[in-house]
């Protein structure tokens, strides 16, 4: 899959996106080493800590699958459905990444790619 086709499945998983309060869709496709690819959406709730981020959904849906081995993420977010601008990935979500994909992750926004590491330099670990 190229850079822009696993966009495209960002902006297709922005879609579905449930956000009655910020009216912000993003969209997530996570690759696996293995070429799968496991989308997520974000997910708000009215008590706003509780809201999930689509990078954090489609991590967690890989997860929960045994998928723990990734090499990209795209990432798209909008309140229009205009997906040009970027929509790099909040601190929290920097973190889950961290976690199971490393600083080497492929990271895919509307204005090209970056490593992981560009976006969380000294990351924590235990």
């Amino acid at each position: 899959m190229t850079d822009k086709e696993l966009f495209a499945a960002a902006v297709k998983a922005a879609e579905k996106s449930y956000s009655p309060y910020s009216h912000f869709r993003v969209g997530a496709a996570l690759m696996s080493s293995d070429g799968r690819v496991f989308t997520g959406c974000n997910i708000e709730n009215a008590s706003y800590s509780l809201t999930n981020c689509a990078e954090r959904t489609a991590v967690f849906k890989a997860v929960s699958e045994g998928v723990t081995q990734f090499k990209a993420i795209a990432i798209a977010g909008s309140s229009t459905r205009d997906f040009s601008k970027p929509c790099p990935p909040c601190g929290a979500c920097l973190q889950v990444l961290s976690e199971f994909c490393g600083d080497e992750l492929a990271v895919i926004l509307s204005n090209g790619w970056f490593r992981l590491s560009d976006f969380l330099p000294m990351r924590f670990t235990l």
